[in-house]
């Protein structure tokens, strides 16, 4: 159970509570956050708190609260019940429904439905003053981070950044920005079996639709006929060059996971330092070992 003292200055913010029987119950998972059920009366929500110093990885709260609200305006992501950013609170709508995991995503007719939910919020209007995300950018911003504060990283990440600015340079676009998610894990779907529902926005910003469909490819480690799959239910039809950004895209993902583990060595409370450095070797390993996707 979580230590009461966390809550009692958040539950008297909480609209909805007065006068009924609360609980709370931690949720598992969390690699920067902690999870609980919130109980209230015969109502349930999902009550986040931030993990320490997670402004430092990029993530601004209010941002987030901003795209999940236009998220679910469109009907991809729950609805934002109450949020305190000063006490690193969001309080959300609890989907009652079945989180997917990798092995779900072997079924054309779920890829179908996932690339119909991004293509969704992707097209949505993109709410004023939600900045931009850029993975290359993170890297940089993480790389300096860690730095800063004494992680110990590998030799090998300094032939890994330079390939990541070949990439970077390839992947230069003047195309429009769109509100993109930034970190499609398949534990981030939620399915009730008519809609899904994608969780965790605290990445989201606007940014290049491709980072999100290479983000959603390399983390469930697709292969080429299930690349085009994604594609074709996304655009229609998989050209050659969507191929190429998604590939390409692929590896920027596992370069900014590498650097998230590394910096998170540093800063975090919720894993030991070893168990983030082994989170990052696990990714930039990856992304080396991907770069034939550059011939």
């Amino acid at each position: 159970m979580p230590d009461p003292d966390d809550f009692e200055n958040v539950f008297p913010l909480i609209p909805g509570l007065e006068g009924q029987p609360v609980s709370v119950e931690p949720l598992p998972g969390g690699l920067t956050n902690r999870n609980f059920l919130l109980c209230v009366g015969d109502k349930n929500h999902v009550l986040r708190m931030a993990g320490a110093d997670t402004d430092l990885l990029g993530i601004d709260r209010a941002r987030e609260i901003l795209c999940q609200r236009a998220a679910a305006a469109v009907g991809v992501a729950p609805d934002v019940v109450a949020s305190f950013p000063e006490h690193g609170v969001l309080v959300r709508e609890y989907v009652l429904g079945r989180t997917l995991t990798a092995a779900d995503f072997r079924d054309p007719a779920l890829v179908t439905r996932v690339a119909q939910a991004l293509r969704r919020f992707h097209d949505a209007p993109l709410p004023d003053g939600i900045g931009v995300f850029s993975p290359f950018a993170a890297v940089r911003s993480y790389h300096r981070l860690a730095a800063q504060r004494n992680v110990a990283m590998p030799a090998r990440l300094n032939d890994a950044l330079a390939h990541l600015r070949r990439i970077e340079d390839e992947l230069a676009t003047d195309e429009p920005l769109a509100l993109c998610h930034n970190d499609l894990l398949p534990g981030n779907f939620i399915d009730d079996g008519a809609q899904l529902r994608i969780i965790d926005w605290e990445y989201a910003a606007a940014g290049d639709r491709f980072f999100d469909l290479g983000n959603l490819a390399v983390n469930l480690e697709f292969g080429p006929a299930e690349e085009s799959a994604l594609l074709d239910a996304y655009f229609g039809t998989a050209q050659p060059d969507h191929l190429r950004r998604l590939r390409l895209m692929r590896l920027a993902s596992d370069m900014r996971e590498a650097m998230w583990g590394f910096v998170q060595a540093g800063i975090s409370k919720l894993h030991t330092p070893d168990y983030y450095i082994d989170y990052g070797c696990k990714h930039l390993d990856r992304f080396l070992s991907a770069n034939q996707y550059l011939d």
